[in-house]
């Protein structure tokens, strides 16, 4: 059953059965900790001699070693395994999951699993799709996690997709329905507590619907945002951008090859397991994700940047963090972006005057693409400023604070100015992820 008005599928959503461990089943989204290998080496500690997720992902901290082809074919086997041997099982009807995750920063964040329809789904700039990404798509970074699930028999999500509800109309109301409970465990890594509870009777479902309806409506739209002219933005990505790109692009393939135009439509690769989070919910929190950058000299890359900007680039040096943080206090001014970093010599921070885009990310980032390419290194997201810390002063790096940007106004950028530059944000820190739990078969 489909609500094609709002772009959603009734999946047929699959669960660990009674026996599995949840807190050795779920683990953290793959593309988090990709810079330390230890992470995920502790994760392969505490799931070992289990069934668990870590199973059936490619973490992106190990996308560069060697053995890239046989973890793929050990991930397809064993997502097959899981599905013969039961240890995933349908729930007992088909439906939604409402999800109440808490958080070390927050002691609720509520959320709706969901299959949404890749046919209203376009992560093209300039795109008016009902679904769109919320930040650049890079499509060089695809192959690799198209090879994760073309040959997948099932998809396991770490999609977070905002909807813009501030009257709290669609997914806080479900939770005075009385649900009936499927799961309730602590999540691994001092990550926190998830409850999950089964949205399948139909009114609760039809409630869901008709809340999205009222969204989408193009009127209701147009007031919301004063855009009588924007074609409605019902969903906007809020993390793994990536990981639905890749869904789209096996399903736009898909269609491609079919003999049956027609029938291809029923396909389930059509939809892609998402969660859908109110952007208002107050456990929602939007972090910056930072720049760390290495195999570089940080001595020519600042010397390079100075060229690069002229007499709009002032770099100063400070004697310790706190005086960089200090420091960047008092000189903030909304006309200039001013961006702290680290290096192997200590802490400074960047003035740039008279900047082209509206983002210190994307100041910093257009000439970081420039600079990479033309001299080497390599640059990697970073979620919190420890990390930038421990990583930035090590031999041969370098590392970018950033600031956060307003939530209350990212549906309004995204309709007017398009998607933002890639990995502008994040949605919480490392350890406040989706984490793996819930499955749909794909094939």
């Amino acid at each position: 059953m489909s609500f094609d008005k709002v772009a959603l599928q009734i999946p047929e959503i699959l669960l660990p059965n009674t026996d599995i461990d949840l807190h050795k089943w779920s683990v953290v989204a793959c593309d988090q900790y990709t810079s330390q290998p230890d992470y995920w080496q502790k994760v392969a500690e505490i799931s070992k001699d289990s069934p668990s997720t870590l199973n059936t992902i490619f973490p992106e901290v190990f996308l560069e070693d060697d053995d890239g082809e046989q973890r793929i074919q050990n991930i397809n086997q064993t997502m097959s395994e899981y599905l013969q041997q039961g240890i995933l099982k349908p729930m007992p009807k088909p439906g939604f999951v409402l999800v109440d995750r808490k958080t070390s920063q927050a002691p609720s964040r509520k959320g709706l699993i969901v299959s949404i329809d890749l046919e209203e789904y376009d992560y093209n700039k300039g795109s008016t799709s009902l679904i769109r990404a919320t930040e650049g798509t890079i499509v060089d970074r695809l192959p690799p996690r198209i090879k994760v699930r073309q040959d997948a028999a099932i998809e396991l999500p770490h999609i977070m997709v905002l909807i813009d509800d501030p009257e709290n109309t669609v997914i806080e109301p479900l939770f005075e329905q009385n649900p009936e409970l499927l799961y309730d465990f602590e999540l691994m890594m001092n990550s926190g507590h998830i409850k999950g509870y089964a949205i399948d009777q139909a009114e609760m479902l039809e409630q869901v619907s008709e809340a999205l309806s009222q969204l989408a409506d193009p009127k209701v739209f147009a007031n919301k945002y004063n855009a009588p002219d924007q074609d409605v933005l019902l969903y906007a990505m809020g993390d793994g951008n990536h990981s639905l790109a890749t869904a789209k692009a096996i399903w736009e393939k898909l269609k491609e090859e079919a003999g049956d135009k027609a029938a291809i439509m029923d396909n389930p690769a059509r939809y892609a397991l998402v969660e859908l989070v109110n952007i208002h919910d107050q456990g929602l929190q939007f972090e910056p994700i930072h720049r760390v950058v290495f195999e570089i000299d940080s001595q020519a890359l600042i010397a390079d940047m100075e060229k690069h900007f002229g007499s709009d680039c002032i770099i100063k040096r400070c004697n310790n963090e706190q005086e960089m943080r200090t420091q960047v206090s008092h000189a903030a001014d909304d006309t200039k972006h001013i961006v702290p970093f680290v290096d192997p010599q200590g802490y400074g921070y960047i003035t740039i005057s008279n900047p082209q885009f509206t983002l210190e990310l994307a100041t910093i980032q257009t000439f970081l693409d420039e600079y990479l390419e033309k001299n080497g290194g390599k640059v990697d997201y970073i979620h919190g400023d420890d990390v930038v810390n421990d990583l930035g002063k090590q031999a041969g790096n370098m590392g970018f604070f950033f600031p956060p940007i307003s939530k209350s106004g990212l549906f309004k950028t995204i309709i007017f100015d398009g998607a933002l530059p890639r990995k502008t944000f994040s949605m919480g820190e490392a350890d406040e992820k989706r984490f793996y739990l819930e499955a749909r078969k794909i094939k």
